[in-house]
């Protein structure tokens, strides 16, 4: 199971050409200093967003707050297990997260 979902993720950040997966065993993506998305142990894919933009998307896929490793990952949202299966969507969103954090004070 995890193993499929590292295979998606690794074709989703393999679709965009700003950045790329990095992480052996917490697999993410990272820019300006900033995580923007991991892959947790349990095989869900988080993807950071602005306050009002996170909270916005929670509503709209009918998701929460994004978990890994037992921690609350603030400004994370959760991807629907429903959402996967629509690649399109999960790259502009990740693509979308990458211009959030490149619009943050580099770290």
């Amino acid at each position: 199971m995890w193993e499929e979902k590292l295979k998606l993720y690794d074709e989703l950040i393999a679709e965009c050409d700003r950045f790329e997966r990095k992480g052996k065993t917490m697999p993410y993506t990272s820019a300006n200093g900033y995580m923007f998305s991991l892959l947790n142990k349990a095989g869900e894919i988080g993807i950071r967003f602005s306050k009002e933009v996170q909270e916005k998307y929670m509503s709209t896929w009918n998701s929460t707050i994004y978990k890994s490793y037992n921690a609350t990952m603030r400004g994370y949202v959760l991807v629907p297990e429903s959402m996967l299966k629509n690649t399109a969507l999960i790259i502009k969103y990740l693509n979308e997260s990458y211009d959030y954090v490149m619009s943050l004070e580099p770290k």
